[in-house]
């Protein structure tokens, strides 16, 4: 009789066990433009005249910030290479990747140590203008790998100045953003056509409210999902987001609900320009196991 109570306690134990679902490990992927982070001195001839250095301490601030945010996977925007963003995300906690094109903004990733990554080749066909003294900033390409799950992104920093106008518009700056959509549909349709989950994040310099027409030329390669749709940002007093995290392929039903997040600074306005004029958009994704 114990042993036969025993038998069905066994049993009873690993039918509980088989129905349980199965585990998820969950990533948590952001963005970040950190507004001219270099260690190039005030009136070194590749800075506007406009732009003020972060000192020392105020990229220590920043490092603070970052530990505080806590991000696997971090879109790094406006960085000049990975000895100033060290200062930010320290080497024995992240490993940091870069684009290669010679320009201080550049676009790059943090990525938590421990997570298998791949660099892949640079997407410079953003860079519309290759042969211009002004040189615009091309796309950081990454492969995760995560308990045999894996995840590309693309992390981009578009040309600003065309936040709400059509791009059809007249004028240089919405030509020029219009032009950089074709590389991200070619980009978006290869990784469709792979069947590999992707994001694209970073900062698209786009207000998408509304029917976007940017944001439907995109979608037009492969189903998107916004994190940042219906949202606006309480960065600085608040604003309509350009900073976007958006998921295609099997990744859009990685979301987590009601994960998406913006860090704002405790810091009061005068402090805008000693640590960025954007804060830092973060969502949690829940891998399958």
């Amino acid at each position: 009789m114990i042993r036969s109570a025993l038998v069905r306690s066994l049993l009873a134990a690993l039918a509980l066990v088989t129905i349980q679902p199965a585990s998820a490990r969950v990533l948590k992927i952001a963005t970040w433009n950190l507004e001219w982070l270099t260690l190039r001195p005030a009136g070194d001839p590749e800075l506007p005249e406009t732009v003020v250095p972060k000192r020392a301490e105020d990229r220590a601030l920043l490092r603070r910030y970052a530990a505080a945010l806590d991000a696997d996977v971090v879109a790094l925007e406006e960085v000049d290479g990975p000895e100033v963003a060290a200062e930010v995300f320290p080497p024995d906690r992240y490993a940091l990747f870069f684009t290669h094109d010679p320009v201080v903004q550049r676009v790059g990733f943090a990525v938590r140590r421990g997570i298998a990554v791949t660099q892949n080749p640079d997407l410079a066909a953003l860079d519309i203008y290759p042969n211009a003294h002004f040189r615009l900033r091309t796309g950081a390409d990454i492969t995760l790998d995560i308990d045999g799950n894996k995840l590309r992104l693309l992390g981009v920093h578009l040309k600003s100045g065309c936040h709400y106008a059509a791009l059809t518009s007249s004028g240089r700056v919405c030509e020029t953003l219009r032009r950089q959509i074709p590389p991200l549909q070619g980009w978006i349709t290869q990784r469709r056509e792979e069947g590999v989950p992707f994001a694209l994040l970073g900062d698209f310099n786009r207000r998408m409210d509304g029917r976007d027409d940017m944001m439907a030329a995109l979608n037009q390669s492969a189903p998107l999902l916004r994190v940042t749709e219906g949202h606006s940002t309480p960065c600085w007093g608040g604003n309509s987001f350009i900073d976007h995290i958006m998921l295609g392929g099997a990744a859009r039903g990685w979301l987590e609900a009601n994960s998406m997040r913006v860090m704002v600074y405790r810091e009061g306005e005068d402090a805008k320009e000693r640590l960025s004029d954007h804060c830092p958009v973060s969502v949690r994704l829940d891998l399958p196991h």
